[in-house]
C-alpha cells in the first residue's frame, strides 16, 4: 500500500460500516486520519467500529443520511467530538431496482432519488459551512459508471448516480477558489454485499462490459478516494474519477 499522510485530518464517510465506504474508512485511519462512519445500520456500525478501532480514532453515528433533521443533528455530534471535518466522503446508498423504467412505482423512484441522490446534497450542505470557515477541505461523491452511461433497467438509479454528477460539477466550480475540492468517482461493478441486490445474469452481463474482466475490490475503490481526500489532489475539482476497469469511454 502506497503511503498518504493525513496526519491530523478529520473525515466523514457516510455508509462507512460496510463495503467501499468500510474500506474507505480503514484507508483513511491507516493513513493518519480520525474518522466518523455515518451509516443507518446500527449493528453493522458498531461492528466496524470494534473491527476498526485497532487502526486508530473511529467512531460512528447512526442517521438516515437522507434525512433532513438526522444529517443536522449528526453534524452536531460529531463536530461535538471534532472540532474540524476536513474530508466527507458521500458512498452512502442502496442499489438500484431492476425493472424497466415504465414500471417503477413513484415510491420506488422517489426512494431511489432520495437515498443516492439527495442524501448527498444534505450532506455536503450540512458540512462545507465548516469547511468554509477553515479554507480547506476535500469532498469525495461516489457516484456510479450508471450515471455516466445510462443502465438499462435500472432508470432510476442511473438518473440519481447522473445527478450526483452533475452535483459534483456543479459544486466544484461553486466551491473552486475556496480551498474546498470536490471530485467523484464513478464505479462500475465491485466486489461487496450491494451486488447481492442484483440477478446473477445481470452481473454476468455487467462484468462483461468491463475489459478488464474481473469485479473491483473495496480496497481499489478506497485507495483513490484516499487520494482525492488528501493534500496531493489540489488542481482537479469538479471531475470524474473512472473506477469501472476500463468500461468507461470519457
Amino acid at each position: 500500500m502506497n503511503e498518504l499522510d493525513l496526519s491530523g485530518r478529520a473525515a466523514i464517510v457516510t455508509g462507512g460500516a460496510k463495503g467501499i465506504g468500510y474500506a474507505t474508512a480503514e484507508r483513511l485511519l491507516k493513513s493518519g486520519a480520525r474518522v466518523c462512519l455515518w451509516d443507518m445500520d446500527k449493528a453493522r456500525l458498531e461492528q466496524a467500529e470494534r473491527t476498526l478501532s485497532g487502526l486508530g480514532e473511529v467512531r460512528g453515528v447512526a442517521l438516515d443520511v437522507s434525512d433532513e433533521n438526522a444529517v443536522a443533528a449528526a453534524t452536531v455530534e460529531t463536530l461535538a467530538t471534532s472540532p474540524v471535518i476536513d474530508i466527507l466522503v458521500c458512498n452512502a446508498g442502496v442499489a438500484g431496482i431492476i425493472k424497466n423504467a415504465w414500471d417503477y412505482s413513484l415510491e420506488e423512484w422517489t426512494r431511489l432519488q432520495r437515498m443516492d441522490l439527495t442524501s448527498v446534497f444534505l450532506t455536503c450542505r450540512a458540512v462545507i459551512p465548516h469547511m468554509l470557515e477553515r479554507g480547506y477541505g476535500r469532498i469525495v461523491i461516489v457516484s456510479s459508471i450508471a450515471g455516466m452511461e445510462g443502465a438499462p433497467k435500472n432508470a432510476a438509479y442511473s438518473a440519481a448516480k447522473a445527478g450526483a454528477i452533475g452535483f459534483t460539477k456543479a459544486l466544484g466550480k461553486e466551491l473552486a477558489q475556496s480551498g474546498i475540492i470536490v471530485n467523484a468517482v464513478t464505479p462500475s461493478a465491485i466486489d461487496t454485499e450491494m451486488l447481492g441486490d442484483v440477478t446473477p445474469e445481470y452481473m454476468e452481463g455487467v462484468v462483461a462490459r468491463m475489459p478488464i474482466g474481473r469485479l473491483g475490490q473495496p480496497e481499489e475503490a478506497a485507495a483513490l478516494i484516499a487520494w482525492l481526500s488528501s493534500e496531493d489532489c489540489s488542481f482537479s475539482t469538479g471531475a470524474v474519477f473512472d473506477l469501472s476497469g476500463g468500461r468507461a469511454v470519457y
